[in-house]
């Protein structure tokens, strides 16, 4: 298992198999790429199956353990069932949907390979679903979240990315998990050194506090420091990444975008390295290099100058190596 130069072994992959979507979140940050998203068409630049399972190949020889899936929206895939088929055994197969094309597609899904699936899923009225997502298929992801369920992927996770625009439908999102088994939510603090709109953020010390006054019971999971929150049956996960360096010393992952390009960080675009039409030799010596490479953002790439995150200096002209 490969490791930075921080001693974080990197376990698993965040694959983006397409920048297309057919929502169009006001938050979404494309994986850190920005809002890249164009035709609904497939794209000349997306990596083949061929492509992302030759990657991920070389990532087991890592014993790296998990992949997930995203996008864009990765259900517009064609291939999303190939794909899944062909990973390599020994990594667990996830996948972060809209869920609007679940309901045709859940079952053959788990048949291929997918063992968990998170949906994203911001608010419980469908015109507030609307406002966030521009989009009017709240009923599909309703119907998505059953097919899910139905196929066996319990527990399925609710991803809701909590800014002043969803703050408010907070309490509900709470009690509709604690209402129905198989059913967990995950709070995703808004990124607005990706997307913009600093305005938009929340206090997430004040949800925090908020979680913990509701809660049965209180727990931290070891993968980034995340708190869970047991509320009357249900479960709530936080997600909070900005500003905190616990998140990112703690990080055991690596992305690849839609187009094949390898990157340490999800805040970073500095350190894409392209596999293009690489050899599994070639993927093999990238992969080394970008874990190699790997720095925590917060606390290290960023570091706290008089209350505000500057890039820390010696990361701007002459980045160091693991060697250093």
């Amino acid at each position: 298992m490969l490791a930075d130069q921080f001693g974080r072994e990197v376990t698993g992959v965040r694959v983006s198999l397409t920048d297309r979507c057919n929502f169009d979140c006001v938050y979404c940050h494309n994986e850190g790429l920005g809002d890249t998203r164009g035709p609904m068409d497939p794209q000349d630049d997306e990596m083949s199956a061929d492509d992302v399972v030759r990657f991920l190949e070389v990532a087991a020889e890592f014993d790296v353990d998990a992949v997930k899936f995203t996008g864009g929206e990765p259900m517009l895939r064609g291939d999303l069932t190939e794909i899944v088929r062909r990973t390599p055994d020994e990594l667990e197969v996830s996948m972060t949907t809209n869920g609007t094309f679940l309901p045709d597609r859940a079952e053959e899904l788990v048949d291929a390979g997918l063992e968990r699936v998170n949906v994203s899923q911001d608010a419980l009225d469908p015109d507030d679903f609307a406002k966030v997502t521009q989009s009017g298929a709240y009923e599909q992801v309703i119907e998505g979240v059953e097919a899910a369920l139905d196929a066996g992927l319990a527990p399925v996770k609710l991803n809701m990315v909590v800014f002043q625009g969803t703050k408010p439908y907070l309490p509900e999102m709470v009690d509709h998990v604690a209402e129905n088994d198989g059913l967990r939510l995950q709070l995703i603090e808004y990124m607005p050194e990706l997307v913009g709109n600093a305005d938009w953020a929340v206090d997430t010390a004040a949800m925090h506090e908020w979680l913990a006054g509701q809660a049965d019971r209180i727990e931290q999971r070891e993968m980034h420091g995340r708190s869970r929150y047991f509320i009357d049956g249900g479960m709530v996960e936080v997600v909070d990444p900005v500003g905190n360096e616990e998140f990112c010393a703690n990080c055991h992952r690596v992305r690849v975008t839609h187009d094949g390009y390898l990157k340490g960080c999800l805040n970073r675009n500095d350190d894409l390295r392209s596999m293009g039409e690489m050899t599994e030799a070639e993927i093999r010596e990238t992969f080394r290099e970008t874990v190699e490479n790997r720095v925590p953002y917060y606390g290290e790439y960023m570091v706290e100058e008089d209350g505000e995150w500057v890039v820390n200096e010696r990361y701007l002209d002459d980045p160091p190596t693991a060697d250093d």
